[in-house]
């Protein structure tokens, strides 16, 4: 049997300058985690940088300028015949307003402490809440 490819997925929680951090609500013709909240983020483009892909991903999916400070998790999910490596990083809000592409239909800043209170894409919810400092 031969073993699954791993790509490389990078997330990341943007922190505005009250302390929330920023969801994304999946849109409903999503083929994955179709209404459920997501992190900004996504895959990492052969030979990219994954900290300048996590840059162009947030400005593709939200319209938003970040800076990256710090790394604070990752896990894997297994997905069909491959397995998604997540990264996951910390960043704050340096411009814009939320604009969000044909893969959301809906976002929201919001406390981290009440990120588990919310519909969260299922590979965050044990790791977000505890690792977010604000």
């Amino acid at each position: 049997m031969a073993e699954k490819p791993f790509r490389l997925s990078i997330k990341v929680v943007i922190f505005d300058d009250a302390g929330r951090c920023l969801v994304l609500k999946r849109s409903r013709h999503s083929k994955g985690n179709p209404g459920k909240w997501d992190l900004p983020g996504g895959k990492v483009d052969s030979g990219e940088d994954f900290d300048r892909a996590l840059i162009r991903e947030v400005m593709e999916e939200t319209g938003l300028r970040i800076t990256l400070s710090r790394v604070i998790g990752g896990m894997q999910r297994e997905l069909g015949e491959r397995t998604i490596a997540y990264l996951i990083m910390e960043a704050r809000l340096v411009s814009g307003q939320p604009r969000l592409s044909g893969e959301h239909e809906d976002f929201s800043w919001i406390e981290p402490a009440k990120l588990r209170q919310i519909d969260l894409v299922e590979q965050f919810k044990e790791l977000i809440p505890d690792s977010t400092s604000g």
